[in-house]
């Protein structure tokens, strides 16, 4: 298994400066929160579906497919049991508390597949590159990148440790899903003794270096924008406005909705 989340493609996407797409991550973001009923939401969820399969990010959202599947489940549950409406459905559900849970469920979903296009599209470098050109402090962006590190490299230990003590014996893929995450849970204590001694390590390393010592940095990467990321951040920035013009008019409501 790849522990790795960027996908090294060179699809339209991954061209983009880290700026563009990560302004239009945001704007995304904004334009989901926005509307209420489900079928206002249709035109970001296209958008966002485009970018999975012209980028080809995909491949990391079948990494987490049986997490999607139980998010969408209970959030469909939860958010019926949680807000009325007045037009009966079924049983003690209405049309409004399940076209809010569809919703909700779409708003969630969509955020974490808009958040895999980003980091499935944009090396470490250029993403946090790109925050500290947009005016996030250096040491700010140092620490998202040392924390985007980390992630892979914890989930390459776990699969490390995991495959020593299959070889040892161990049958992690036997009995009911509790008894496997009992199996699992002894294998959580050499992996953080692992990540600890790592981040350790790094920071003797970093002191060695003398990091901080000045302000101003200096950088391998250049970023350049090009025509095509100024027709994006432009569709972008329309497709907002639009969204926020039709969100005044009071478009994307659920009437008669009742939360909690």
């Amino acid at each position: 298994m790849d522990a790795e989340i960027y996908l090294d493609n060179n699809s339209f996407i991954h061209r983009l400066d880290p700026r563009t797409k990560i302004t239009t991550f945001l704007l995304t973001f904004v334009a989901i929160l926005l509307f209420e009923d489900p079928l206002w939401m249709l035109p970001v969820a296209f958008l966002v579906i485009l970018q999975l399969v012209v980028s080809g990010s995909t491949r990391n959202l079948l990494r987490i497919r049986y997490v999607l599947i139980v998010l969408t489940i209970s959030s469909l549950i939860l958010w019926n049991l949680f807000s009325k409406g007045e037009t009966p459905l079924f049983w003690v559900l209405t049309v409004e508390s399940f076209k809010y849970a569809l919703a909700r469920t779409m708003l969630m979903i969509l955020m974490i597949c808009t958040g895999m296009i980003l980091i499935s599209t944009t090396r470490n470098e250029e993403l946090v590159l790109g925050m500290i050109r947009m005016g996030m402090p250096y040491r700010v962006g140092f620490a998202i990148s040392t924390s985007l590190r980390l992630v892979p490299t914890i989930a390459a230990s776990t699969i490390t440790i995991s495959q020593a003590q299959r070889s040892r014996g161990l049958d992690l893929n036997s009995g009911n899903i509790l008894e496997r995450i009992r199996k699992f849970l002894p294998l959580l204590v050499p992996v953080f003794i692992s990540t600890i001694r790592s981040t350790n390590i790094f920071g003797m390393a970093l002191e060695s270096k003398g990091f901080g010592a000045r302000e101003k940095r200096t950088f391998y990467l250049h970023l350049q924008m090009t025509k095509a990321d100024v027709a994006v951040l432009i569709f972008a920035f329309l497709f907002m406005a639009a969204s926020i013009y039709f969100r005044v008019l009071g478009y994307g409501t659920l009437e008669g909705l009742t939360r909690f």
